[in-house]
């Protein structure tokens, strides 16, 4: 299977209510360090995926709906924990709803959209979604 990877950052502000998430309750920042990365088993025409300035253009746009924006005051996250999973899964829903929509052009041939969000070296969480 062959994979195409862009990388952006953002950084938010959020809060975890509930004991399970400790100091992570009060009010903080995060910045995180995210991956789309597509991927199918054939490429197309061109010999590439996708156009990779389109897909980081596109994920520059999403991220920058979120981007210095404390979520807790966010209508689209009321009643929402913006867990690290969370917000990966509505990364990569809004980015492949511009994916298709053909803002990186024509990609009938890809199947998959992976975005991991890094929070530090050594942690991270990210979703998988097919794009049909």
């Amino acid at each position: 299977m062959f994979e195409l990877t862009v990388r952006d950052r953002m950084m938010i502000a959020h809060s975890l209510p509930g004991d399970f998430f400790g100091p992570a309750q009060r009010l903080h920042g995060a910045t995180y360090v995210v991956d789309a990365r597509l991927r199918a088993t054939a490429l197309d025409e061109h010999g590439v995926l996708a156009d990779l300035g389109a897909l980081a253009a596109a994920l520059r746009a999403v991220l920058a709906e979120l981007e210095y924006r404390n979520l807790d005051e966010e209508p689209a996250f009321a009643g929402v924990l913006t867990t690290t999973e969370v917000l990966a899964s509505t990364v990569a829903d809004r980015l492949a709803e511009r994916i298709l929509q053909g803002d990186v052009g024509v990609v009938d041939h890809v199947q998959e959209l992976e975005v991991v969000l890094h929070e530090s070296d050594v942690a991270s969480a990210g979703y998988r979604r097919e794009l049909r």
